[in-house]
C-alpha cells in the first residue's frame, strides 16, 4: 500500500501518534492527489490525522504538495491580490464573504474567491454571488484591479475537491479542508485572508503561515468564513512574508444591534443587504471596515510570493519499511 507506513506513524491514537516530516508529509499529499493511493488508504489517512491533529510541519508539506499542481490566476494590479477561501457559508448569520470581497475590490484590489460546498444544510457565498451577478470562472485567467473572481475548487485542482468531498462519506473534516484555506493560487504578490474556528488552533496557524513565510491578515471567521463577524471585535495577526505582528488585540462584549442585518440568512436576502451596503442605503459593518483596513495596511507592504519548498521538487520518498 503507497502510504501504509505514513498511516502507522500517524494512527496510533492520540498519544502514540507520530507527526510526519514535511517532507513525509507533502509526499502522502503529492501520491493522493496524483491518484496513487485507494480509497480505503485515504479514509484511514483523514480519520487518522482527524484524531492526531495537524501540526506546522505537516500543514507546509502539505500545502507544498497542492501549490506544485495547483492552477493560478495572475494579476497586473498595482496591488496585490487579496485571496479569500470560502468554504463554510450561513448556518445562523448571513455570510458576509461576498461583502467583504466587494469591499476589498473597491478600495483597488483584485480578490480571488475559491471555495466549494462542503456542508449541504449551509447556504454558501458562492449562492450568494450568484444572485449578485457574479458566477464562477471556468478556468484560471486574469483578474483585473478592482474585480472579484470567483472559482471552485474543482477548477484549482479537481482531486484537491475529491478530497474535500471525502467529508460527505466519512462525515469529518481532513486535512484537505485545513490546507484549502492556505491556499494562494495566484501568481505575484497575494495576501490571505485566513481564519480559524477554535482558539486551540491559532499557535498552529501563525507557526504555518510564518514558516511559509506568508502575507496574510489571520483572525477568528464567521462560522468558519474569513469574514469577521459583524457582532465583535476580533483579535487580528498580520503576516507581511511570514513576519508576525498583532494588529489588533480582540475585545470583549457583543454588539447585537448591526443596522440592517438581516435575521434571515438564505441567499436572496443576503445579496439585497450587501447591495443596500455597497450602495450606501446601509453602513458597512464596524468589524468588516476594520478586516478592510487591516488588508490595506498588509496589501501596501512590499509583497514577496510565497516561499517554495525544496519539497516540491523532491523525488516521492520509499516506503523505509519496504524489502
Amino acid at each position: 500500500m503507497a502510504i501504509q507506513h505514513y498511516i502507522k506513524e500517524i494512527g496510533r491514537g492520540a498519544r502514540g501518534a507520530k507527526a510526519l516530516s514535511r517532507l513525509e508529509a507533502c509526499d502522502v499529499m503529492a501520491q493522493i492527489l496524483d491518484g496513487q493511493v485507494s480509497d480505503y488508504e485515504i479514509g484511514a489517512f483523514c480519520i487518522a490525522m482527524r484524531i492526531k491533529g495537524e501540526t506546522a510541519e505537516e500543514m507546509c508539506g502539505l500545502w507544498d504538495a497542492v501549490h506544485a499542481r495547483i492552477a493560478r490566476f495572475h494579476s497586473n494590479a498595482a496591488l496585490p491580490t487579496a485571496v479569500l477561501p470560502s468554504y463554510n457559508g450561513a448556518r445562523r448569520l448571513p455570510t458576509l464573504t461576498p461583502l467583504l470581497a466587494l469591499l476589498l475590490a473597491r478600495e483597488g484590489l483584485p480578490v480571488l474567491v475559491h471555495g466549494m460546498q462542503t456542508e449541504a444544510s449551509r447556504v454558501s457565498a458562492f449562492a450568494v454571488f450568484e444572485r449578485l451577478g457574479i458566477s464562477p470562472r471556468p478556468q484560471a485567467g486574469v483578474i483585473a484591479a478592482s474585480e472579484v473572481a470567483l472559482v471552485h475548487t474543482a477548477t484549482l485542482l479537481p482531486a484537491l475537491a475529491k478530497l474535500l468531498a471525502v467529508r460527505q462519506i466519512i462525515g469529518l473534516r481532513n486535512p484537505g479542508h485545513s490546507i484549502a484555506k492556505l491556499l494562494q493560487p495566484v501568481q505575484g504578490g497575494s495576501v490571505l485572508l485566513g481564519s480559524y474556528t477554535h482558539p486551540e488552533y491559532l499557535p498552529m496557524l501563525q507557526a504555518t503561515l510564518a514558516e511559509l513565510q506568508t502575507n496574510a491578515l489571520l483572525s477568528r471567521g464567521l462560522e468558519g468564513e474569513v469574514c469577521a463577524d459583524p457582532r465583535r471585535t476580533p483579535q487580528y495577526d498580520g503576516f507581511v512574508a511570514g513576519q508576525h505582528q498583532l494588529l489588533q488585540a480582540r475585545s470583549s462584549g457583543t454588539d447585537s444591534q448591526v443596522p440592517g442585518l438581516p435575521t434571515e440568512r438564505d441567499a436572496d436576502t443576503t445579496a439585497r443587504y450587501t447591495e443596500a451596503v455597497l450602495a450606501g442605503a446601509l453602513p458597512v459593518p464596524s468589524a468588516l471596515a476594520q478586516q478592510v483596513e487591516h488588508v490595506l495596511a498588509i496589501a501596501q507592504q512590499p509583497q514577496t510570493p510565497p516561499a517554495l519548498s525544496v519539497a516540491q521538487s523532491a523525488p516521492p520518498l520509499q516506503d523505509p519499511h519496504h524489502d
